[in-house]
């Protein structure tokens, strides 16, 4: 069954975020078509989808359409009963529900007051006292959900709210974008469950794209000051140039890693040139590099 995935800029677009976290952190295979915010794009791309109108908005192979974020998630579980979107546990599944439910329709000072750019973190965002209170009651059901499922950040578990990563985590992936961006005051529970989310593989694939995915936006800028965005430290990779490239097209792979086609781009690392079909398979590289397995089999041979 093949699904296109509409979406809206990776670095901003938290619901985009979440719709393709359904899909990549679960197996299931995604097209996307990305809009740009704050064009006619978007628009003009649901356009024969109507009533359709918001980011992400799913197309299915039997022409379905779901453009609804929960809706998605429901669609997808039960499309694909083994892919472990919901926990099975009765108890922790009815409670990673409910978890997900009060994410969609609440947090709306923290969401207002630190729009997501995982292009940027800030020492300090001077957060107002309703920004608090969504930040206090983030902790109060982040605890409540790992005590009703017996999750524990150290547990066997691992960190994840309802044990195995699920689509509750999914919904949460931008609030921990938000508190990592914006340094907020958390707990050190809410603290290690942040971490999780930015070491998160499908997460890191999904920063690495945004932070490839063209310019930044005006409207998500802010003049707090800056610091280190405070995921894994990378690997030190560059971009080489079109005409370095051209002066000097030799590289390790003749194929690029995630297509398969012919080398026209490379970026250098550890004192070797790596080849890519195109620039942004080159870029999402350069900006993390450990998060391509593909890539990474040919850096670790």
């Amino acid at each position: 069954m093949s699904y296109t995935l509409i979406i809206g800029d990776r670095s901003y677009s938290s619901w985009s975020l979440r719709g393709w976290l359904l899909f990549d952190a679960f197996g299931i295979a995604v097209k996307t078509q990305k809009a740009r915010l704050y064009t006619d794009e978007l628009a003009t791309m649901l356009a024969p989808y109507a009533p359709a109108r918001t980011a992400p908005t799913l197309v299915c192979e039997d022409g379905t359409v779901v453009f609804e974020s929960l809706a998605i998630a429901e669609e997808l579980a039960s499309r694909h009963t083994s892919a472990g979107i919901w926990p099975t546990d009765p108890r922790a599944r009815a409670t990673a529900r409910v978890l997900a439910s009060e994410m969609h329709a609440g947090f709306t000072a923290l969401r207002s007051h630190c729009p997501m750019n995982l292009r940027a973190s800030y020492t300090d965002c001077a957060p107002t006292d309703a920004v608090l209170a969504d930040l206090a009651r983030l902790q109060t059901i982040w605890d409540w959900g790992r005590q009703q499922s017996g999750s524990t950040v150290s547990s066997s578990a691992g960190p994840w709210l309802c044990g195995d990563y699920s689509a509750a985590d999914v919904f949460f992936a931008p609030v921990a974008a938000r508190i990592a961006g914006y340094n907020l005051p958390v707990g050190d529970s809410a603290r290690d469950y942040v971490n999780a989310h930015l070491s998160h593989p499908s997460f890191r694939r999904w920063r690495a794209m945004g932070l490839a995915d063209g310019a930044d936006q005006e409207f998500y800028r802010r003049d707090y000051p800056q610091r280190p965005w405070p995921g894994p430290q990378v690997l030190a990779a560059t971009a080489v140039s079109d005409a370095d490239f051209a002066a000097n097209p030799a590289t390790v792979n003749a194929a690029c890693p995630y297509s398969g086609k012919p080398v026209t781009h490379a970026m250098e690392l550890g004192g070797a040139r790596y080849g890519f079909c195109n620039a942004f398979c080159r870029d999402k590289t350069v900006a993390d590099a450990e998060a391509w397995p593909k890539f990474m089999e040919i850096y670790q041979s």
